[in-house]
């Protein structure tokens, strides 16, 4: 975590309307001071680059020394795994990130090395609290993706119920990035409709706030460690937050959403009431973000084509636009997956799920959907450890690099599609019966 100060007055509003106000410091001999603030490291980079885009001479932040602050008695303890003076640690070790061929200092990877990954135990750290009643505020973001977050939702249930067998009510506050967080409104609504979480806001948090809280967690640069990139979503955050992963059974570590205060809207309900009205529905999500996790465009519009023939007992519903289909049997329903819980509401109403490493499969998972999850690296199957309704098909890269050099250019890729092409819907159809 960070802890600084704002040299001149500013707001900031996050995409769901929530205002984040900082004020110049005011009594500074005060250090529990409500115009001190906390934020985590990723958070803090991002809030230098807003001030800077409006006026870097104006509007500065100052870092405040760590140990004059956490060391007060009113100071919350924090929990899990502890990076003391996190802030110091990564300015001094970013000079050994530079030498004279190469300057890896602004790599948040290479930084991450040096912060602290020994795993510690959850109950020690508790043990001497003789409250019955506590809170706890976590500072930043439980992952920055979809699937990310709804796995990390499985670790922060688990650790709230390790929790309520030692205190009689536990509460949760989340405080997410929220200064150049064009998704905030998606974050929140992830952790939001969980029964467990009791409120879930925009970081940054002043000192006088948190210390209003017992116990905190700093998520900062956690997506960046060692241990986040081995194991399962799920017993990453399980290490991070000192519960031992291999001592929770299996069946614990499910994903879980309440849709319960989610209204969709009529449109969509009276769209999907319609193609149930069909008959049974399968999902096909052929498109990622990440393009090397995509089916190719060509590919997967021929993937569509053949289930249309083979699955002739399915509507096929999509949450993406796929160009060159127009079949009574397929429904395009990316114009109604507005929010992520419109997305999440589609899955919910799919029989079962075709799709490649997406977020989609994580939600599958919470309504106990059938489906086959095509992935293009091997490490990434990892990912449906827990999932017993989840099927893997791997696709593994055949493309050769003509060029010596660190980069990639297409021209000089060879069989760069070759692999998709033996990707076999037949097989995908069997996996999924």
């Amino acid at each position: 975590m960070v802890i600084f100060r704002v040299t001149n007055n500013i707001n900031i509003k996050t995409t769901d309307g929530t205002l984040v106000s900082y004020f110049k410091l005011k009594g500074p001999s005060n250090l529990i001071n409500e115009t001190l603030y906390i934020t985590t490291y990723e958070d803090f980079l991002d809030l230098k680059r807003v001030f800077k885009n409006v006026d870097e001479k104006k509007y500065q932040v100052k870092v405040i020394e760590e140990s004059r602050v956490t060391n007060n008695e009113q100071f919350p303890k924090e929990l899990g795994i502890v990076n003391k003076n996190e802030f110091n640690t990564i300015v001094k070790k970013r000079k050994e990130l530079i030498t004279k061929n190469s300057n890896f200092s602004d790599n948040l990877d290479f930084i991450s090395l040096f912060l602290n990954n020994k795993k510690v135990n959850l109950h020690e750290q508790v043990s001497n609290t003789l409250k019955q009643d506590i809170k706890i505020a976590i500072l930043g973001n439980m992952g920055f993706n979809i699937g990310e977050m709804v796995s990390s939702v499985s670790a922060l249930r688990i650790f709230y119920e390790q929790l309520k067998k030692r205190f009689s009510t536990v509460k949760i506050d989340i405080y997410l990035n929220s200064s150049e967080n064009k998704q905030f409104t998606r974050d929140k609504q992830i952790f939001e409709n969980q029964e467990f979480v009791n409120k879930v806001t925009a970081l940054s948090i002043s000192v006088k706030k948190l210390c209003e809280y017992d116990y905190y967690i700093d998520t900062s640069l956690v997506t960046k460690t060692a241990y986040y990139e081995k194991l399962n979503y799920v017993d990453a955050w399980l290490y991070k937050l000192g519960i031992d992963f291999e001592k929770i059974d299996d069946s614990r570590k499910y994903n879980s959403l309440n849709l319960n205060r989610y209204k969709p809207s009529k449109s969509l309900v009276q769209k999907i009431s319609d193609i149930r009205l069909k008959g049974k529905v399968l999902l096909y999500h052929p498109f990622s973000a990440d393009a090397n996790r995509s089916i190719p465009k060509e590919i997967a519009i021929n993937i569509l084509k053949k289930l249309i023939n083979k699955l002739t007992d399915y509507t096929i519903i999509s949450t993406l636009n796929i160009d060159g289909v127009k079949d009574s049997a397929y429904v395009d329903l990316s114009s109604y997956s507005k929010s992520f819980l419109d997305y999440a509401f589609i899955i919910s109403n799919a029989d079962k799920i075709i799709t490649v490493d997406t977020a989609t499969y994580h939600i599958s998972d919470i309504f106990f959907i059938p489906s086959v999850v095509v992935f293009t690296e091997e490490k990434l199957v990892n990912r449906i450890k827990y999932y017993e309704n989840c099927k893997a098909v791997l696709v593994c890269d055949k493309s050769k690099n003509l060029s010596l050099f660190n980069f990639d250019k297409n021209s000089l890729v060879l069989n760069r599609f070759e692999a998709w092409k033996d990707l076999k819907v037949k097989q995908i159809i069997k996996l999924l019966d």
